[in-house]
């Protein structure tokens, strides 16, 4: 579909010669002689991109800046002025202007410019509708993610998910072990029934026994009425163990009788409750370490680890960041109430850039204190906090490169530093980079990495 193109200028001739040249391109024109009029031609129009004249009869251009990104929030606004200086750049790009020319105007340089912007818009729309044809492919999977990883991640809960078995999810905080949980339970047959998580690091041993069992009356002191615990609440549904590598040895011997006998007993009761839930365990310890060291039982380690699931650090997931971000975009947008169309191009180089040890919890929490901080349309480099800011590609890139430019430029670099890490052997590349080892090379070739750059 052609680009729809909205000239504001009150300069007749100008006007008109610049919508028939721009037309003669392939463009949709209308044109509007004064700011009102370019208003009530946009509200029925909706360009995807406006050139306005900054000096208008009644309100100038910039005055009608947040009224044309009201009307249509995808749009990109570029300024045209005889009498440029730097104030008056300065104010339209405050006001959300994408760029600023000079009259009289060089067509060349403005057709690129066009491009450029035609660009930049339609990859927003492919990260939009990869997002949605994403949720369309895994409409009970919350789970975000198109790198090899995800992939094999997603497999695996779609298998074990029609299963009763016990699940152990370990990754590193904030990779979404819970999330994951949740995707398996929405998967199962147990999908209508309760989904309830127990941290079990937030609570004292006795407490912890009294939360996972329940209590009768006067079991303890302050027990002044029975309780039913997280398996008897649970049901027929899934109960998640978090941080299972938390619990103390004396209720890890506890759980195992539970789920070998697949019944337990309140504390201070003595009837035994049957066990109907499904339970999924979730760590970021390496539990086989534990075990090693004393500090987990075996025992339980292989009962718990039926079907294990590993969740990558987002370190490891660079192709899936642009994805997560959008994501979030969304979600804020509508938590915030807020019209954020994406992420500029020099922020999403800096969010590229930077190693996340964090994870997906730390990525969340970014992109909705940058939409605190903005009023939109984009997320800018200026909104992300200073250890984000500061994070630098290897290499150097133009100004302003697009989207794809700039996951081209990253994807070079990580494939580069695991590499080096991996002294060049690129089997052991391959592998971790979850890639066939023809496909590396192929990427070496398109990348221009050569084993001259170690």
């Amino acid at each position: 579909m052609n680009k729809k193109i909205l000239i504001i200028d009150d300069e007749d001739l100008f006007r008109e010669d610049l919508a028939m040249l721009l037309s003669q391109q392939g463009y949709e024109c209308k044109t509007a002689a004064t700011a009102e009029a370019g208003l009530d031609i946009a509200r029925e129009f909706l360009p995807d991109i406006v050139l306005s004249d900054i000096v208008l009869p009644g309100k100038n251009g910039i005055e009608i800046l947040d009224d044309l990104r009201q009307i249509n929030p995808s749009c990109t606004i570029m300024m045209m002025t005889a009498f440029g200086t730097l104030e008056t750049a300065v104010e339209a790009f405050r006001r959300g202007a994408a760029d600023y020319i000079v009259k009289p105007l060089v067509i060349d340089d403005l057709l690129r410019k066009i491009q450029r912007i035609e660009e930049f818009q339609n990859l927003q729309r492919e990260i939009q509708l990869l997002r949605r044809e994403l949720f369309r492919e895994s409409e009970t999977l919350p789970v975000v993610g198109k790198s090899p990883a995800m992939q094999r991640v997603m497999e695996m809960i779609q298998k074990v998910a029609p299963t009763s078995s016990t699940v152990l999810i370990c990754g590193e905080s904030g990779t979404g072990k819970e999330v994951v949980a949740q995707a398996i339970h929405q998967s199962s047959p147990r999908k209508n029934k309760p989904f309830l998580a127990l941290n079990c690091s937030g609570f004292q041993e006795t407490l912890l026994e009294s939360e996972l069992f329940g209590h009768e009356q006067g079991a303890f002191t302050g027990a002044t009425r029975s309780k039913a615990g997280f398996f008897e609440v649970a049901g027929e549904g899934t109960l998640l163990l978090d941080e299972i590598s938390e619990m103390p040895l004396s209720l890890q011997s506890k759980l195992l009788r539970v789920l070998e006998a697949r019944e337990f007993f309140r504390v201070g009761g003595t009837k035994p409750i049957p066990v109907h839930a499904r339970i999924i365990a979730a760590t970021n310890k390496d539990l086989q370490q534990m075990v090693k060291e004393g500090t987990f039982r075996e025992d339980l380690y292989y009962r718990i680890a039926v079907f294990e699931i590993h969740l990558p650090p987002l370190r490891e997931r660079l192709s899936d960041i642009p994805l997560l971000a959008d994501y979030f975009v969304q979600k804020f947008n509508k938590e915030l109430k807020k019209n954020y169309t994406g992420i500029a191009p020099a922020a999403m180089q800096q969010i590229m850039a930077y190693d996340w040890p964090g994870n997906i919890r730390e990525l969340r929490n970014v992109i909705e204190r940058a939409m605190i901080l903005g009023n939109g349309p984009y997320i800018e480099a200026d909104h992300l906090p200073p250890q984000i800011a500061g994070a630098s590609p290897v290499l150097s890139v133009s100004p302003q490169p697009n989207l794809k430019e700039a996951m081209k430029i990253y994807e070079r670099n990580h494939i580069l530093k695991v590499l080096k890490d991996n002294q060049w052997n690129k089997e052991k590349t391959a592998r971790e980079l979850g890639i066939d080892p023809s496909t590396l090379y192929r990427k070496m070739s398109q990348l221009g990495i050569q084993e001259a750059e170690g």
